[in-house]
């Protein structure tokens, strides 16, 4: 019987590389050491050192501004490798060149470059690499590879201590911090801050979102520890006006090199126009000089931006929303987008949740909007069994206002049928609409059924 590591010997298929992945530590495990992501990638040649990078960290927005941010740079002629997660469907998602996930060959292919080395950094230490730790180092490699002008790579968790720091980012964006994960980042924003901050580097630019006071001095300290520059969301860019569209919103953005009128975003609500900001003042802080970007490039690029699970409709009659807020900050922000983008009458939410996440929270964000909740959970490990859920609810919302299955297809079809007899809540017949939430698992289970189960379903609102 051979003693070669599985992983010593190339993968031909996708689900062989999935197994492989899967059969590493949880990405919801941490350890707080960069120990064996930076022998993994002396390994590899140290391919993060092969191209600049934009990192993202932040509590809840990185995807939708990392996906904002790739759209500026390819728009102006670049490039681009991204990284981000969790993904939805597939892990494939989680590494993007030119602005599409690697098809599952090349995501074989990249495992495979870089597989034949895991097993030697799982020998020197006590523990083996992650399964984010792999990933990274895919990502990395592929970028290399590739190669690209410029890596747009989100954190997975915190900052100083995750996998992708290893990078040295020209721009650190951090978006809006709250507490999530407090179990490993800390239970207050100026604490989860700290770990946060970790990403910016000695002459980096950081472009922020406005923060809590206690936050923004942790990041002033951090700034003036290793020399960085700060712009801050209203200081030196913001949001000048934005007024709710059909399909998304108009926005005039003020940046750091100018102003940006009538730009058109595709997705809904005021964090992604503050999302939008973001991105648009790193790019200008990552391209330099003194001089705007061109209007039309601007528009161009943010008029294609799409957001898969953040606030995306898969299906009318009754519309169907999904959305991948996990924690309370989210969560409000895309209960005040709800309010401000769309009329439903009455509003369905399907809600699942993992068992570590602040589920109180969530569902009371969501229950000003929310006229009966559907309990439910997603396959994961993680997730809380849909009647426990409900027992939380029916605290919040009232007896009358939930009820839980935890079938996710079954939990679908309930929030259709109530949304479509709206009478039930004295409100509109035919108004109604459906919210999938509570998380990113959650979301990607319920998008796959539903755009599978009617082909064609599109992603437009």
């Amino acid at each position: 019987m051979s003693n070669e590591s599985p992983e010593a010997r190339p993968a031909e298929t996708y689900a062989e590389v999935e197994d492989a992945l899967l059969s590493r530590w949880p990405e919801s495990r941490l350890d707080p050491t960069l120990d064996r992501i930076e022998d993994f990638t002396d390994l590899l040649g140290r391919p993060q050192d092969a191209y600049p990078a934009i990192h993202l960290t932040g509590t809840n927005g990185k995807t939708s501004t990392a996906r904002m941010v790739e759209a500026l740079l390819l728009a102006l002629g670049l490039r681009t490798g991204r990284f981000t997660s969790p993904h939805l469907e597939s892990m494939t998602e989680r590494i993007s060149v030119d602005g599409e996930p690697l098809s599952e060959d090349a995501f074989v292919r990249a495992f495979n470059d870089v597989a034949r080395y895991t097993h030697l950094v799982d020998a020197e230490h006590e523990h083996p690499l992650s399964f984010f730790e792999t990933i990274v180092g895919m990502a990395y490699a592929a970028f290399a590879d590739a190669p690209v002008d410029v890596a747009v790579v989100e954190v997975g968790m915190g900052g100083t201590w995750d996998a992708t720091n290893v990078i040295d980012a020209k721009v650190a964006v951090l978006t809006p911090i709250a507490v999530d994960h407090a179990k490993y980042l800390g239970d207050t924003p100026g604490a989860i801050a700290r770990e946060k901050v970790g990403i910016v580097k000695p002459g980096a630019t950081v472009v922020t979102a406005a923060q809590l006071a206690d936050v923004a001095e942790v990041l002033v300290e951090r700034a003036a520890e290793v020399g960085a520059t700060i712009a801050r969301e209203g200081l030196e860019f913001g949001v000048r006006t934005r007024l709710p569209a059909v399909g998304g919103q108009m926005l005039s953005l003020q940046g750091l090199r100018g102003q940006y009128d009538e730009v058109f975003l595709p997705l809904f609500g005021p964090h992604q126009a503050q999302n939008a900001a973001l991105a648009l003042a790193a790019v200008e802080a990552f391209i330099g000089g003194g001089q705007p970007l061109a209007e039309d490039v601007v528009k161009e690029a943010f008029g294609q931006v799409t957001s898969p699970g953040r606030l995306e409709v898969v299906r009318r009659s009754p519309t169907i929303v999904l959305d991948a807020a996990h924690n309370p900050h989210g969560a409000a922000a895309t209960a005040e987008a709800l309010q401000d983008s769309f009329t439903f009458s009455p509003l369905i939410g399907v809600v699942g949740v993992m068992a570590d996440k602040d589920h109180e929270g969530v569902l009371a964000a969501f229950e000003p909007v929310l006229a009966h909740v559907v309990c439910t959970q997603s396959s994961s490990p993680r997730a809380m069994p849909a009647e426990e859920l409900a027992e939380v609810a029916r605290g919040i919302f009232g007896i009358d206002r939930v009820s839980s299955t935890p079938s996710l297809a079954d939990a679908v079809d309930q929030g259709a049928a109530l949304a479509e007899a709206g009478g039930v809540f004295g409100e509109g017949i035919g108004s109604g609409g459906v919210l999938v939430t509570g998380s990113v698992v959650t979301v990607g289970e319920a998008r796959t059924m539903l755009t599978r189960r009617r082909p064609g379903a599109g992603t437009a609102p």
